[in-house]
């Protein structure tokens, strides 16, 4: 069960090696999370994190998950929840793509948009009902500014995380009041490895910072988290931009 302070005992990701989901892992466990469970697909970086998550006292589980296979994501995540309570569910895969290519491929642009958005429908929902049978517990789901208006450089991308953060926020509108708790996780440009190689932004952050600032949305019970912060009002202004002026900015 989850502390007087909303932070989880026992954790279940999506996306088990994902730096900013090892992250924001490691500093759960630091407060309170005591099991864990990585759902990713099986390769030595996922047996890695999960040595390494042991290493801080946490019993840690590996569970073989694929995004793009929705058709198994209920009886895959079903085996995890039917092994007790799950009091969080980090929902965090998705792949960054290459825009250049992409458009020139669309099979490509399919992959990351079945990846980032209909695997995580998917996903999301499934763990949305087994929450809501226990009656407790709360999905967070790591979103991106990219979703909040459509650039040039990556719009196949942003696309994709425009239609999954109005998923997570519609789910949460649906889930409110059943005692489960949706929280959007909105970072900026995060250098990881990822996105290594590419140019970051006066915003950018980093996989810790986005950590600080999912435990602290836990502890509030937050909806919707900026990262950095300061996002929310620059987001707000480039939302409402003439569309004209909007292409001619450098972003």
């Amino acid at each position: 069960m989850k502390d007087a302070f909303g932070l989880p005992q026992s954790l279940l990701v999506l996306g088990g090696t994902s730096e900013i989901a090892l992250a924001t892992t490691r500093r759960l466990i630091a407060r309170r999370t005591r099991t864990v469970w990585l759902a990713g697909r099986p390769s030595p970086a996922l047996d890695e994190a999960a040595g390494h998550l042991r290493g801080l006292g946490a019993e840690v589980h590996t569970v073989a998950f694929d995004a793009l296979d929705a058709a198994s994501h209920e009886a895959v995540l079903g085996k995890v929840f039917a092994e007790g309570d799950i009091d969080m569910v980090l929902l965090a895969f998705g792949i960054l793509g290459d825009q250049a290519h992409d458009e020139r491929e669309p099979q490509a642009a399919v992959r990351v948009a079945q990846t980032n958005y209909t695997g995580a429908v998917s996903a999301g929902l499934v763990c949305a009902r087994a929450l809501q049978s226990q009656g407790h517990g709360s999905l967070v789901v790591l979103s991106s500014v990219a979703g909040e208006r459509a650039r040039r450089a990556d719009f196949i991308y942003g696309s994709s995380k425009a239609g999954l953060d109005a998923f997570a926020q519609g789910l949460g509108d649906a889930l409110h009041g059943t005692g489960v708790h949706v929280m959007v996780v909105r970072p900026g440009f995060v250098r990881s490895k990822m996105t290594a190689g590419l140019d970051g932004s006066p915003f950018a952050t980093t996989p810790e910072a986005v950590a600080t600032a999912v435990e602290l949305g836990l502890r509030r019970r937050s909806e919707t988290v900026w990262v950095p912060g300061a996002l929310r009002m620059v987001m707000s202004a480039l939302r409402h931009l003439p569309r004209g002026v909007f292409r001619r900015l450098p972003l």
